[in-house]
């Protein structure tokens, strides 16, 4: 079994619309037979062709009945629920984005952003900090293809109590950095009370590679992912989330020059992370985050001196566990029966009052917006890899709303609660617009239009 990531170009739906429906056409007519999709970015947007990235799982051994929706399955929701501002805030992985590209940097962008709703949606790369994770008390910590799903109207989200976290880790054949690892996992069941049922070492490990893609993105390939699904199977029931923490293969020269270049290398295990969580989570429908474990003694004694400070978290971890088994302790539960999701006290796609993204970032939950018509909050200053220009996809008036920075983001989130386009806060304000519509003795208009009766 094989998680691979490719670029496939795909000619443009007729002034971008319908691109959902567009795209799954065009990617599905191309797949082999049993390749499933897993992730997906749009790296580059012009005139003729969506270069589009896939993260593709192959050879996943199930019937077809079995095998999960695609991921481009989308259901449109009925009504926006306003009694709640709940926004939506996402960084994606391995695009080498300025705030959140590297170790937990958007925390401060999320603690502020969640000021200014009830409640923020947001995922492991924005939070993750290695052996931090400071994610505000309204936020809840989800996968991003759950996040995905939710966007999609595809799945609900619960909140719970507390989660069963199962750890799964790499029989490392260094037993110090096992040995490292667990005494994390126990360290968070003494501190905040983590119920973790067991910790399952696999043997032989996991084979993670991290690579990057043409569009310079951060990706990889991942080996040996049936040795984790078979530990999931004979332990259902037994767990609502999962932690992976298992070796990254990147040569020593690549790690350290990481830390060497202050910041402007894009983090190359992010990528390869996030695509064997997206896996997992979509299989199985439970919260899951990736952890990598040093490879070697070498790794561990690099002396970085003193790093780039988005760098920091990194350069002072161990084990690098702490960011997820904190958030999967918490972890919203994924909910994707119909019925079910019809249910009080979950969240819906009808429940979510605006996304906030990177600017040029376009992938599922921004088409998923598109089409939710849910407003979307652009962040110029979050310069990243991606080549997209947010204005030519068809959205609704006052829907899109390119920022300058997260302070900015502020104040929009807080005008679309309060009722307030945010465009009549600037000046000089546009003139009302004023259309003269004439009909002539038979009731069409000059168009040829047939004027409507409502009398």
């Amino acid at each position: 079994m094989q998680l691979i990531e490719r670029q496939i170009p795909i000619p443009v739906s007729p002034d971008h619309r319908n691109m959902l429906s567009h795209i799954q056409k065009a990617i599905e007519f191309r797949l082999e037979e049993g390749v499933i999709l897993v992730r997906f970015a749009i790296t580059h947007l012009d005139e003729t062709h969506y270069q589009c990235e896939f993260g593709m799982l192959d050879g996943l051994d199930v019937p077809a009945s079995e095998e999960p929706k695609s991921i481009f399955h989308f259901i449109p929701r009925k009504i926006e629920r306003t009694d709640a501002f709940n926004a939506v805030f996402i960084v994606p992985t391995g695009i080498g984005a300025e705030i959140g590209g590297h170790a937990g940097d958007a925390t401060p962008a999320a603690r502020v952003l969640a000021e200014a709703c009830d409640t923020l949606i947001t995922h492991p790369n924005v939070v993750n900090a290695s052996d931090l994770n400071e994610m505000p008390e309204n936020a809840l910590y989800v996968e991003g293809s759950a996040i995905t799903r939710l966007m999609m109207g595809t799945a609900a989200l619960q909140l719970v109590r507390a989660n069963r976290v199962l750890v799964i880790m790499d029989a490392h054949e260094i037993e110090m950095f096992a040995n490292d690892t667990v005494n994390a996992v126990s360290a968070a069941r003494a501190t905040y009370g983590l119920n973790c049922p067991k910790v399952i070492k696999l043997d032989p490990p996991l084979r993670m590679t991290a690579e990057f893609m043409k569009s310079g993105r951060a990706a990889g390939e991942i080996n040996g992912l049936e040795r984790v699904l078979t530990v999931l199977d004979e332990n259902l029931g037994t767990f609502d989330a999962v932690a992976i923490a298992s070796v990254i293969d990147i040569d020593d020269e690549t790690h350290e020059e990481y830390f060497r270049r202050d910041g402007e290398m894009i983090n190359p295990w992010g990528g390869v992370e996030a695509m064997l969580t997206h896996a997992v989570s979509m299989l199985y429908e439970v919260p899951a985050a990736h952890s990598p474990m040093l490879e070697n003694h070498k790794v561990a004694n690099f002396d970085l001196g003193l790093v780039e400070p988005r760098l920091a978290a990194e350069a002072v971890s161990l084990t690098f566990v702490q960011c997820m088994l904190k958030g999967l302790h918490r972890s919203p539960r994924i909910v994707t029966d119909s019925d079910a999701m019809h249910e009080t006290g979950l969240l819906s796609a009808a429940d979510v009052s605006c996304l906030v993204i990177p600017d040029k970032c376009v992938g599922l939950p921004t088409l998923a917006a598109l089409e939710q018509g849910i407003p979307v909050i652009a962040i110029r200053e979050n310069d990243n890899l991606m080549q997209n220009d947010l204005h030519v996809l068809p959205w609704a008036s006052n829907q899109l709303h390119v920022v300058e920075n997260y302070w900015e983001a502020v104040g929009v989130m807080t005008a679309l609660k309060a009722g307030i386009t945010p465009s009549s806060l600037r000046r000089p304000l546009a003139a009302t617009r004023v259309e003269k519509k004439k009909f002539d003795a038979q009731g069409t208009t000059s168009d040829g239009a047939e004027r409507l009766d409502n009398s």
